[in-house]
């Protein structure tokens, strides 16, 4: 049979347009459909936007950090109309980027969202097109609670574009995307209460990393109210009225829910042609990428997976290499490294404490907690704390974790060796570089007492 194309690609951010390049550069005819903005979820209104703003609202503290170094610097103003002004170029620039990565690879661009209509088949605005194998790389949404009053909040996308800063804001989750715009806002100088569920912050880090983080937080100035539930919004002259589960009530310029995000699979066509969805609405794909009908295929948060956009990139890669380029590959989703661009930021790869307990018969854990040297003239208290994971029977390092100034810039290099399955004694033969808190990862010498161990004792 004859296709209008090889490959048809429903979706052109990270993963979508790095399958798509890759697959025409080997030769493939695609084409790529996008009903919004070329880039996706983080270029246009993700990590890319996000850490512009984190390091805008980080300035504040660098300029009190100044004086401890000698500079006497007058009383800094903000104007949040032109941080989201050159917010907004850089991501015109970079959106420009991505269209001609699918121009010069001979890609065709099709406006406007498509739906699948059969297994080789796409609508998009009423016109269909065919192609060989389709692949959906839609991305994911947040969602926000079915409550009362739910159209008067925001989510990290409307966060973006706000036309001025909330004087009084409340952010409503836990999560990596809750503390990291709770410290924008703050850094900002907004009065930020951050309402969760539970009792700390970040569910499924590791234990010492949600405990420094959200003491550093407090000491920042985030307010946190744990074990609460927003139950209604409502708009009111002053602002938001908050109502909680407690009988309490908080008045706020703006609340912004992030407790989630759901993948993007919704009106697309997908269960009528019988590909199986989970009951989260994710692409249910096999190691390879491909779904319950052989012809369709589906990468990125779509899936669900691992919701990060290098892992995105890498099966979307994985993707048109095995199936355009001759290269059969699958991806390693194990040991995957990731940040959290909160104040201060924290990087991990490997294993958490809990989960090493949960496999490994004997682990030895080594922690670090420090003052960054930075901090020694500048005044400020806050700590760095650093981590490893490792199994006592085969010394691997199963896990290693950060928090504190530079975090995901070290662990991107930390990750490569636990990738690599390097040993304590690897670490411990590496020569630090001084001063730097990156060469406390390799001067770690003695483990921290081990809990089972002393009750064997006892």
């Amino acid at each position: 049979m004859t296709y209008d194309f090889d490959l048809f690609t429903i979706g052109a951010g990270s993963g979508g347009v790095r399958a798509s390049r890759i697959a025409a550069g080997h030769g493939a005819r695609v084409a790529v459909a996008e009903d919004y903005r070329a880039g996706g979820t983080c270029v246009i209104r993700g990590c890319v936007p996000k850490k512009l703003l984190v390091y805008a609202s980080h300035v504040h503290e660098d300029v009190e950090d100044a004086a401890g170094y000698g500079w006497d610097i007058a009383e800094p103003s903000h104007s949040w109309e032109k941080l989201i002004a050159a917010k907004n170029k850089e991501i015109d620039r970079l959106e420009n980027i991505y269209h001609g990565l699918l121009s010069n690879a001979g890609a065709t661009e099709i406006k406007g969202r498509g739906r699948v209509v059969g297994p080789n088949a796409v609508e998009v605005d009423g016109k269909t097109y065919t192609a060989e194998r389709i692949l959906i790389a839609t991305g994911g949404w947040p969602v926000v609670p079915d409550i009362p009053g739910k159209e008067h909040a925001i989510t990290s996308n409307e966060a973006l574009e706000l036309p001025e800063m909330p004087k009084r804001v409340a952010i409503v989750g836990g999560g990596y995307i809750a503390v990291e715009f709770a410290g924008i806002f703050n850094g900002l100088g907004a009065e930020v209460t951050q309402i969760i569920r539970k009792d700390k912050i970040l569910r499924g880090f590791d234990e010492d990393m949600r405990d420094g983080l959200q003491v550093a937080m407090a000491d920042k100035g985030v307010n946190f109210l744990t074990g609460v539930n927003v139950t209604r919004i409502d708009k009111a002259d002053s602002g938001l009225t908050l109502s909680l589960d407690t009988g309490e009530s908080l008045e706020v310029d703006a609340v912004m829910y992030a407790t989630g995000r759901a993948p993007n699979s919704g009106n697309m066509g997908l269960e009528e042609v019988g590909v199986a969805l989970k009951p989260n609405g994710a692409i249910a794909v096999n190691e390879w990428s491909q779904t319950s009908v052989d012809s369709i295929f589906a990468v990125g948060d779509v899936t669900d997976r691992i919701a990060l956009t290098p892992v995105a990139i890498q099966e979307g890669h994985a993707f048109a290499d095995t199936f355009f380029g001759d290269k059969p590959r699958r991806v390693d989703h194990s040991d995957v490294p990731s940040a959290v661009f909160s104040q201060p930021p924290i990087g991990t790869v490997g294993l958490t404490e809990a989960e090493a307990r949960a496999r490994y018969d004997d682990i030895d854990i080594y922690r670090s907690s420090f003052r960054p040297m930075k901090a020694t003239l500048s005044g400020r208290q806050e700590r760095a704390v650093m981590k490893l994971i490792v199994d006592r029977n085969s010394d691997a390092v199963l896990g290693a974790h950060m928090l504190g100034p530079d975090a995901p810039e070290i662990i991107q290099g930390i990750g490569i060796a636990v990738k690599m399955g390097a040993t304590k004694a690897d670490f411990d033969a590496t020569v630090g570089i001084h001063p730097s808190s990156a060469e406390e990862f390799v001067t770690m010498r003695t483990p921290v007492p081990d809990p089972a161990r002393s009750e064997a004792a006892e």
